[in-house]
């Protein structure tokens, strides 16, 4: 005793002890137990409602306090043992003046409303109610003399708040239980019972199901009774009811159970499991899982090179070697135990893999150039692991230098970087390719990436590039691609070869092309531009190249054509001027002996000089026709191979001549394409491949490049001969085109208005979509015709036709006046309606379509004197071919978006032999889609006359023309 209170006097601070002193006297130390070296008292504070406990350990000279006081002795520990070593020195027992201080206990009931809650002072085993608040029995407003609380004592009247007595308002439940976690004096329902402030929560259970596991939440087993403010009795322990932080799924799936198959097992343990024993208790009841570790992720890298690319797939995995990897957000197990995912470490790596090398982890990225080699320096000083050698061929080298050799026959071109024994070559084709597409590197041979010759490639690139793509694979240079020799080697400053430099007259003009020698038996006066357009013809034939005559329609192109046919010839033409090129054969070269190749019995004629056939017979004898070695091949009206996919054109690429020429007014209709088909068969290997010709020039070109526009025109510059009437035939009588309107009728207006209405409302939104253009295409058409006629839109009848009426109007007037007419429809059904109306109108008129069996007889009665003033005729039988100059007026019923396609009509009138001026009457419904048609066809022009100076064509309607069109 006497060592424990010297400890204790010499702990103190003077005031505490002094302090200690006044308590001791007035009696505050109460005692509470005592046991062996050990004393356990409460000291009835003045100043607050706790009388903290003491206790002293008499054997170990020490001692605790429940109190706050930092003080190594506090107020309370010197009372304590000063009281004590009193007691003892009197031989007495410790004893307060007031005796054994009153305590709390609690009492909870359960009621309805779950449970309630009653405190009792307890005082000489006595117990009365506490229906008032600690505070009040320690100030003294209410008795409580010898009362002593507990610092628990006053957790729990914290806890409890304002509601001293009665149901636990469940929101202060959880703090309540535990606050009574360390009262000794707690009761339910009479029956002690202890407290926790441990939230009980649901358990799940993990169990076998067949082949897979059943993952269920239930309630836990521990426990007895539930209260619904928000406690459960467990075991001997009442606890709170916590929340389980589960997400609204799992809320939803888990309380019925989740079925996890055997291909979803690593999902369960190393992300469900793993998730939910962090916030619940798992119960594991089947011995089948995978054994599971722990690793720490890292980051790996595997580079590959694909081609001229580096590709990199950085990949998150465990263990080394790798256990397991990350896939699009969900483990991968390779081999081994399966480890738990560490979803922080894994998004740290993420973070710094994209901060040091700007990727992330699954995602697979293939640079090329300057991102590649700018990557691999990166990867090369990456302390990372890096799965492979592909990212060490990735270096920049010297720049590239090129290296050229020329003649007639072959194009060399090679790239070299760097010099001597260390020279690594690059593909031409490559380095030209990087060029044109805006790169800055290109592959070596061997490894590493070299910066283009970017100034040499300027200059002279597009012209190498031209030549590369005529080349043939064994390096051999096409004839058509002489004349681009001879440009290239004019900007290097070097000589040319000697059988190109016999091309300048093609590449500097023709005015210098010699003339040519005309053959003996021609029974016609030249035009000049007719003795040019032989002159040059001529000149390619005897060099070796091939032609494409694509002077305006009614120039002459036969009689030229005709001038230079030396050796056996084959001309195909369409059916319709099959007779009209016999005829003209026989009357400008009587000495040619001329077969046709037609009908069910034909048969090839070898002593022939001109063999006439038609492209319907190309198609269907082309090995026939491909198996005679033709001097020439002349293919007239040579759109009719536009589609360089289709039979006919496959059919023509197969003949084998010496010479080959096409004859069109019209080179391009629609699309370059057509131009590029007549050209491969003309010259092939000239612009290359079909699709290179696309990249380089048609797109280009479509998009109005002027650059590549200009040098295309260059290009086939010495092969395309185009002349246009108004150039070369000063006494070509003027041509005048006008546009009739009419006003629809109250009952075409509504009809026209029902349908535009459809159109706007299906078929506009179909084609914003993104959806096929067949129906808007459909929509057009119904549109279009009831512009011209009701009867001809589907379930309309109608009698009359305003624009009808006025076609009627207009013939009259000019057959009136001794004008003679050709009166053009696409339709023949429109054709059909038409005849009535002039039969009504006295008007005489003779029809050519499809279904005309003499085209030849009515085509003469038409242009005799005597003959009938107007020839009814469809676009499709009438529009090429024909020389109807008896006529001067010609009337299209319905526009075309197709400029050529009217063009070719009207120029059946207006050709050579035509004296009289013509006029081009277009009829046009006022406020259609007529009128948005003409405005169309001013914008097709421009697409031919870019690569063909004053050729007539236009685009194929697009997705945006249509929606045009019908909006």
């Amino acid at each position: 005793m006497e060592a424990l209170f010297t400890a204790v006097r010499q702990a103190a601070s003077s005031g505490m002890w002094s302090r200690g002193v006044e308590l001791a006297r007035a009696g505050a130390v109460v005692p509470e137990r005592e046991g062996a070296g050990e004393v356990s008292v409460r000291v009835a504070s003045q100043s607050g409602v706790i009388s903290p406990r003491v206790t002293l350990y008499l054997d170990e000279e020490d001692w605790e306090c429940e109190c706050s006081s930092a003080d190594p002795a506090c107020e309370h520990v010197a009372a304590a043992v000063i009281a004590l070593r009193r007691a003892r020195a009197e031989g007495r027992e410790l004893s307060g003046e007031a005796g054994p201080a009153g305590r709390i206990a609690y009492h909870l009931s359960s009621e309805r409303g779950g449970l309630a809650m009653e405190r009792r002072l307890v005082r000489d085993d006595r117990e009365q109610p506490l229906e008032t608040t600690l505070a009040a029995l320690v100030s003294g407003r209410v008795d409580g003399r010898g009362f002593a609380a507990s610092a628990q004592d006053v957790a729990v009247e914290h806890a409890l708040g304002s509601s001293a007595r009665g149901l636990v308002p469940r929101e202060r439940m959880a703090r309540l239980l535990a606050a009574l976690a360390v009262c000794e004096n707690l009761k339910l329902d009479g029956e002690p019972v202890r407290a926790s402030g441990e939230p009980v929560r649901p358990v799940a259970r993990l169990s076998d199901r067949g082949d897979g596991f059943l993952l269920k939440l239930g309630p836990d087993p521990s426990i007895r009774a539930t209260f619904p403010n928000g406690a459960a009795l467990c075991d001997d322990a009442l606890r709170p009811l916590g929340d389980a932080h589960l997400g609204a799924r799992e809320r939803d799936e888990l309380p019925a159970g989740r079925y996890y198959s055997p291909d979803r097992v690593l999902e369960l343990v190393t992300e469900v499991l793993p998730s939910l024993r962090r916030r619940i208790r798992v119960d594991i009841e089947t011995s089948r899982l995978p054994e599971t570790g722990f690793e720490r992720p890292r980051l790996r890298v595997e580079v590959v090179r694909d081609g001229d690319r580096l590709s990199v797939l950085p990949t998150l995995v465990y263990g080394d070697p790798p256990r397991a990897r990350v896939d699009a957000g969900r483990l991968v197990h390779l081999q081994g135990t399966v480890p738990v995912r560490d979803a922080r470490a894994e998004e740290r790596l993420a973070q710094a893999l994209h901060r040091d090398l700007g990727l992330a982890p699954g995602h697979r990225v293939a640079l090329a150039g300057e991102d590649a080699v700018e990557l691999a320096e990166r990867l090369r000083s990456w302390e990372g692991e890096v799965a492979g050698e592909a990212h060490a061929q990735f270096f920049l080298a010297p720049a590239l230098a090129p290296r050229l050799a020329l003649d007639a026959g072959h194009f060399q071109l090679r790239f070299e970087s760097g010099g001597g024994g260390d020279a690594r070559g690059a593909d031409p084709g490559a380095v030209l390719r990087t060029w044109s597409e805006g790169g800055s590197l290109v592959p070596l041979d061997g490894g590493g990436f070299a910066p283009l010759p970017s100034d040499w490639l300027d200059r002279f690139g597009h012209r190498v590039s031209d030549l590369l793509a005529a080349r043939s694979p064994d390096g051999r240079l096409p004839r058509a691609a002489l004349p681009d020799l001879l440009r290239l080697c004019e900007a290097l400053d070097a000589p040319p070869p000697a059988e190109a430099a016999r091309l300048v007259a093609l590449v500097e003009g023709f005015q210098s092309v010699p003339a040519a020698e005309l053959p003996h038996d021609l029974r016609a006066t030249l035009r000049p531009y007719q003795r040019e357009g032989v002159n040059w013809l001529v000149f390619l034939r005897d060099a070796g190249l091939g032609a494409l005559l694509a002077d305006d329609m009614g120039l002459g192109k036969t009689l030229q054509a005709l001038c230079a046919v030396r050796g056996r010839t084959l001309v195909v033409v369409p059916t319709s001027v099959l007779e009209n090129w016999r005829d003209e054969a026989a009357r400008f070269r009587p000495a040619l002996r001329c077969a046709v190749y037609h009908g069910p019995r034909r048969a090839l004629d070898p002593d022939a000089e001109v063999t006439l056939t038609t492209y319907a017979i190309l198609r269907l004898d082309a090995d026939v026709l491909a198996g005679v070695a033709w001097n020439a091949v002349f293919l007239d009206e040579a759109q009719a191979i536009k589609n360089p996919t289709s039979q006919v054109a496959r059919a023509a690429y197969g003949l084998e001549a010496e010479f080959r020429a096409t004859l069109t007014g019209t080179p391009v209709e629609n699309r370059l394409d057509e131009l590029w088909s007549q050209l491969h068969f003309t010259n092939p290997g000239l612009l290359g491949g079909r699709r290179d010709f696309d990249v380089r020039y048609a797109r280009p070109i479509r998009d109005g490049d002027p650059i590549q526009t200009e040098r295309l025109r260059e290009r086939i510059h010495p092969f395309v001969l185009r002349r246009l009437k108004r150039d070369v035939a000063a006494d070509l009588p003027p041509r005048t085109e006008v546009v009739l309107r009419c006003e629809l009728d109250r009952a075409e207006r509504a009809s026209y208005d029902a349908i535009r209405a459809a159109a706007r409302r299906d078929v506009v939104r179909h084609l914003e979509a993104g959806g096929s253009a067949l129906a808007a295409l459909e929509a057009l058409l119904r549109l279009r015709q009831a512009c011209c006629h009701r009867a001809l839109v589907p379930g309309e009848v109608a009698d009359r036709s305003s624009k009808l009426d006025l076609l009627v109007e207009t013939l009259e007037e000019a057959i009136a006046e001794g004008h003679k007419a050709l009166v053009f429809s696409q339709w023949t059904s429109l054709l059909d309606l038409v005849e009535p109306e002039l039969v009504r109108a006295d008007l005489s008129f003779t029809r050519l379509d499809g279904s005309t069996r003499d085209r030849a007889g009515v085509v003469a009665a038409f242009q005799a004197d005597a003959g009938p003033p107007v020839l009814l005729i469809s676009l499709r039988a009438g529009g090429t071919g024909l020389n109807l100059t008896a006529a001067d007026h010609v009337l299209l019923l319905d526009p075309w978006w197709n400029p050529a396609v009217e063009a070719q009509a009207a120029d059946r009138a207006h050709r050579i032999g035509q004296t009289r001026p013509v006029l081009i009457h277009r009829l046009v419904a006022r406020d259609t889609v007529e009128e948005r048609i003409l405005a169309l066809q001013e914008r097709k022009r421009a697409l031919a006359d870019a690569a063909l100076a004053g050729a007539e064509g236009g685009s194929p309607l697009t997705r945006e023309d249509l929606l045009a069109l019908l909006d």
